[in-house]
């Protein structure tokens, strides 16, 4: 029983740390709790444990962290905020400090400027330095000057 237990207490808290780490200790209690179940004495059960993690720790995280490591190698195409980190933007209404309004691929957003000194007009171009929230903190696009292309509004 202490077995089951201590494997779906793992289990649990391989569901909050997403490592899949404590899986492999899990899938190792499990077993133990097989060995128990068949009566073996608590000497086996433990050693039936250590091996069984272990062997799923050695064998098994090798080959997820590889598969982990070629699946984000392979996607370069990112999303969410990350996306828009970084990205050019067109000043709708007028921003600066406390409020503003900029549109970043085709999307309305809440804009202050990234520094507090800096003000943008409607019509500049403006680089994403971060969304913290709803908002984009903007900074003066030094790299790109001028209107967006029409198409691009």
């Amino acid at each position: 029983m202490l077995w089951i237990v201590l494997g779906v207490v793992l289990a649990v808290a391989e569901i909050f740390t997403a490592t899949l780490f404590l899986i492999m200790f899990a899938v190792g209690a499990f077993a133990a709790a097989g060995a128990a179940a068949l009566g073996a004495p608590v000497a086996v059960q433990a050693v039936v444990f250590a091996v069984v993690s272990a062997l799923t720790v050695f064998a098994a995280r090798p080959v997820i962290q590889r598969h982990k490591q070629t699946s984000s190698d392979s996607d370069d195409t990112t999303f969410g905020v990350e996306a828009i980190e970084g990205s050019t933007a067109l000043v709708l209404e007028h921003v600066d400090a406390d409020r503003g309004m900029v549109k970043i691929d085709g999307e309305v957003w809440s804009a202050r400027a990234y520094d507090a000194t800096q003000v943008f007009a409607p019509g500049e171009r403006v680089q994403v330095i971060q969304v913290k929230g709803a908002v984009a903190l903007v900074w003066r696009d030094v790299t790109t000057p001028g209107e967006l292309p029409e198409a691009e509004r």
